[in-house]
């Protein structure tokens, strides 16, 4: 498993369509039980992580609404500079006010226009 994607049931079945696995997710509790099951930790019912052992794909593409649910998992899990690799996408209703596109994100990283 290379990618996997987190979103709305829409993205899903568009990444499905080139064999991409995914997880729907519509609120907060499902999209941290798929964060944490392709991150590799299982989250007890007491709210504490055990490691598992699942294949880990290289890239996990969230959608920036399931994004901004999971935002301090996803930091924590950024700052740890582990595999898999976050991206975000909008999701099925367009970009978010607020957010950088990755275009701006690399403008600021490099500091040039490309």
């Amino acid at each position: 498993m290379q990618y996997f994607v987190i979103g709305e049931r829409e993205i899903v079945l568009v990444f499905a369509l080139i064999g991409v696995e995914g997880a729907v997710a519509t609120n907060r509790a499902e999209a941290l039980e798929a964060f944490s099951r392709v991150t590799g930790k299982k989250i007890l019912e007491n709210g504490v992580s055990a490691p598992t052992s699942v294949e880990r794909p290289k890239v996990l593409i969230l959608t920036e609404e399931i994004s901004m649910l999971l935002e301090e998992e996803v930091m924590e899990w950024q700052r740890g500079a582990k595999y898999p690799l976050i991206v975000e996408i909008p999701g099925i209703g367009g970009h978010l006010a607020g957010r950088k596109t990755l275009t701006q994100s690399i403008r600021e990283a490099v500091g040039i226009h490309i």
